[in-house]
């Protein structure tokens, strides 16, 4: 194992935790002056913009192109669907520069730092299984939604461990149709071996491509359609990812 990888691995992890101990003390200090007026915490959530590009510029293993963004109106709400594959999708997709609220497993808030942020910004915590926790999720996003909040979910459910998605799930395009918002497609690749498995110890670079597709309209579906809107965004991303 390259010298050099160990120290530029441990200098990444280390900056990583100063990183994100800073964003949590952003966030507390300026939930304190913006509390009385901004209940979406937007102010707090557009923090996580720099906090994002920080972790990407020190990583030396990571390169990240992002593109797509003029298919992003900051006028309108969406439903926004990604493929997932490691837990650098959510450092990557800040990088949208979009307010969006979360749909992430309940373990994800028990993390340190991290889960601590998410509760700080009131992202949506997802019990899996667990019928009234989605439930509960699904009357947390409409809230968010009818309020022009868009909402993010990772239809997949969890990682897919290949090349290829896991099939979808139903609830983000049941969600769209019933609330007449655009689903709005977001291909990610690369970040599967981002964050090496088994290893802190990063070994090579690793190019990661973001990519916004055009929003899928939903205001004339039917509510019956949400099977045929789900393989309609699968689609989309596949043939991205596979281009």
């Amino acid at each position: 194992m390259p010298v050099l990888n160990v120290f530029l691995s441990l200098f990444f992890w280390v900056a990583c935790v100063f990183l994100l101990t800073l964003l949590y003390l952003v966030m507390l200090v300026l939930l304190v002056f913006t509390f009385p007026f901004d209940k979406q915490r937007k102010i707090l959530h557009r923090q996580c913009f720099w906090w994002s590009s920080a972790v990407i510029g020190l990583n030396p293993y990571w390169k990240v192109r992002v593109q797509g963004l003029e298919h992003i109106d900051p006028k309108r709400t969406y439903v926004i669907v990604a493929n997932h594959q490691s837990l650098a999708d959510i450092v990557v997709l800040y990088q949208i520069r979009a307010q969006f609220k979360w749909v992430a497993k309940e373990s994800l808030f028990s993390i340190p730092l991290l889960g601590w942020c998410l509760g700080l910004c009131r992202h949506i915590s997802l019990k899996r299984k667990d019928h009234g926790s989605i439930r509960d999720v699904y009357r947390e996003a409409i809230g968010y939604i009818r309020s022009g909040m868009s909402v993010l979910f990772f239809p997949e459910g969890t990682r897919s461990e290949t090349d290829e998605m896991n099939l979808f799930q139903n609830g983000a395009f049941k969600l769209a149709i019933s609330e007449k918002v655009p689903i709005l497609p977001i291909a990610i690749s690369g970040t599967r071996n981002a964050i090496p498995k088994g290893s802190w110890v990063m070994e090579s670079t690793i190019f990661c491509n973001l990519t916004v597709l055009a929003p899928i309209e939903t205001a004339d579906l039917p509510h019956s359609d949400f099977p045929k809107l789900s393989e309609m965004a699968r689609s989309r991303i596949a043939e991205k990812l596979s281009a």
